[in-house]
């Protein structure tokens, strides 16, 4: 009897704890088993952190940078340009691609995403137009330029003209190559013109952009170089300008500008160029020693 009593003890005091258990599930919020009930206020600021999440997402996923190819002769120049640009337009990052113009020309032909093409010659630039890759109203001359032949500060005296590049003293010459770099192609026609082309050029050296050719002859590499006006000026504290080409010795050197067709931001950069070719553009293409083209100049 005594333990009987016991068996159902234990039984009931079982079956209490499992009608108190059952009893407590019916009370709690919907849900999976063991939630807790979540304070609303919290609630709010989860959203709210989750919202303000996307929307810096989706803020950084819309600000793309605009894409510049441009001469490397403009480097200077265009740096600043650019930095003026971001400030006047919070949230637009200005990427620079620099190189020789016809190197960026077959970049573009080759499909690079490019919103603006900065030449600083005409060729490359009509290629590109013949092909249909311009916006064909956004296209603008926004600069011009002169060739200067310079030496090393250490040079001759007598070195002083581009006829004395003929001079046994010297022996090598940097200039940009021809088929490539708008500066190695005015040099060619300088020297053509003068009559040097065939006596100068066992003594030519290719660079593959014009800074290069600068960069040689201020490290003493070569003894002259052919280059712009705006680049000598860069480094006249190494480099002393021996010469600069007449105007009537090679073709007009002019930089064109121009929106690309395929340009993931066609819109910015149509507003881009008008800001190189704007009061704030042509001041600082100007302090960095560049001319400007008229107004109408294509």
């Amino acid at each position: 009897m005594a333990s009987r009593f016991k068996v159902e003890a234990g039984f009931g005091r079982r079956a209490a704890r499992l009608r108190r258990r059952r009893s407590e599930q019916r009370v709690r919020p919907a849900g999976s088993a063991g939630e807790e009930k979540t304070n609303p206020a919290s609630r709010r600021l989860g959203a709210l952190v989750v919202f303000w999440l996307l929307v810096a997402w989706v803020g950084v996923a819309q600000a793309q940078p605009l894409t510049v190819s441009t001469a490397a002769s403009l480097r200077d120049t265009f740096r600043e340009i650019a930095r003026a640009f971001e400030a006047a337009h919070p949230g637009v990052r200005v990427r620079l691609n620099l190189g020789a113009s016809g190197t960026l020309q077959q970049q573009i032909e080759q499909g690079a995403p490019v919103d603006v093409f900065a030449s600083a010659a005409l060729p490359q630039m009509d290629a590109l137009e013949r092909q249909g890759l311009l916006v064909p109203e956004s296209r603008r001359s926004f600069a011009t330029n002169r060739l200067a032949l310079v030496v090393p500060n250490s040079a001759s005296p007598e070195l002083g003209s581009f006829a004395a590049l003929t001079s046994r003293s010297v022996a090598r010459i940097a200039m940009g190559d021809p088929r490539s770099v708008p500066a190695g192609g005015y040099a060619k026609e300088v020297f053509e013109h003068l009559g040097l082309w065939e006596e100068l050029r066992p003594k030519l050296i290719f660079s593959s952009h014009v800074r290069q050719a600068l960069d040689y002859v201020t490290r003493r590499e070569v003894d002259a170089a052919v280059v712009y006006l705006t680049d000598a000026q860069l480094q006249r504290h190494d480099v002393r300008l021996a010469a600069l080409a007449d105007a009537a010795w090679h073709r007009p050197i002019r930089y064109p500008v121009a929106v690309l067709r395929d340009a993931p931001q066609r819109k910015l950069a149509a507003v881009f160029v008008e800001f190189v070719t704007g009061p704030r553009g042509r001041d600082l293409l100007q302090r960095f020693g560049f001319g400007l083209p008229e107004a109408a100049a294509k």
